[in-house]
């Protein structure tokens, strides 16, 4: 899992890229695969791929979930037992906190029937495979702040962001005046503005601009990744 930073209510959990994963259960063979996504769209393609690569197998297990609050919930069992298959990813998923992504089970039957309890552990355990192969990790929102002051203030500046866990610089410009712009946490927002401007006697020009949620990476100390996707934090 992620690190636990930030405030519950701005951030949530999804997965950083497609994987899959595969297991031998009792003969059975189940191939985990999942995948990041956006929209419903980009599931029914995604199931779709899975289908037509194993037109062949007995199973093609599909969930999708999207949004912070899973506004959206689909699955099937696709022939396996009513509640034995799709249910139990879904509601894994919501018990792990994961959203934003389309999970496929594929199972080959290999003769040998697992029972009510040995499907859903099945199903599960090949899901949650998958996803530890996609690399968890935290999208959360951050504020953008633009920060302009006198180069006599840079020194002191440089050593306090140095210090500041949760505040990451985006970019510093040097021009007549300094200006440099700076993620911070929402709850953090109004304690740095005071920071800032009591560190550089009141003299900074701090402007908020438009948030942005960041994936983030080992903590919230690293550098952004300019990904035309998404922010990356490493």
């Amino acid at each position: 899992m992620a690190e636990n930073v930030g405030d519950n209510s701005n951030y949530y959990l999804t997965i950083l890229h497609s994987s899959h994963d595969e297991v031998s259960i009792n003969k059975s063979r189940f191939i985990g695969y999942a995948t990041p996504i956006k929209t419903e769209e980009e599931a029914q393609l995604f199931i779709e791929s899975v289908r037509k690569k194993h037109w062949d197998a007995t199973h093609n297990v599909p969930v999708y979930v999207l949004g912070k609050n899973y506004q959206v919930q689909r699955y099937s069992d696709d022939g396996e037992p009513s509640g034995t298959a799709g249910v139990p990813i879904l509601e894994m998923l919501k018990k792990e906190g994961i959203t934003d992504l389309c999970i496929v089970i594929t199972r080959y039957f290999g003769g040998i029937k697992l029972g009510t309890g040995g499907l859903v552990r099945a199903y599960t355990e090949t899901a949650k495979m998958a996803i530890e192969a996609c690399n968890v990790v935290k999208r959360q929102l951050m504020h953008l702040l633009s920060v302009t002051y006198d180069y006599t203030s840079h020194g002191k500046i440089q050593n306090l962001l140095i210090g500041l866990e949760h505040v990451i610089v985006k970019e510093t410009l040097f021009t007549d005046r300094v200006n440099i712009k700076l993620y911070c946490l929402p709850s953090e927002k109004d304690n740095l503005i005071d920071t800032l401007i009591e560190n550089t006697n009141g003299q900074a020009v701090i402007t908020a601009e438009e948030d942005e949620t960041l994936t983030v990476l080992n903590g919230m100390n690293g550098t952004v990744v300019n990904d035309p996707s998404f922010k990356l934090v490493v």
